[in-house]
């Protein structure tokens, strides 16, 4: 898959490259699927139940997902 950045850019995917390696390796490494439908759904859990709520990030103030974005939007409010 080409890469979304500029030509010569080795920081381009760095986070998409992080969030996979995670998935993998806490989630996808750990277990068998049965089905495609039920992998659909263990990632999907993952994702919003782990990931985005709880998860601190060290490229959003280490804040999780879900409060970077409700930082952001109580700032956007007050300053309107």
């Amino acid at each position: 898959m080409p890469s979304m950045g500029s030509v010569g850019d080795a920081y381009d995917n760095a986070m998409a490259e992080s969030f996979f390696a995670t998935l993998e390796r806490e989630l996808l490494n750990r277990r068998r699927f049965k089905t495609q439908t039920e992998a659909r759904l263990a990632v999907f859990e993952w994702i919003e139940g782990w990931y985005n709520p709880h998860r601190r990030h060290s490229s959003l103030g280490y804040l999780s997902p879900v409060n970077y974005e409700r930082r952001l939007l109580t700032t956007e409010t007050t300053t309107v």
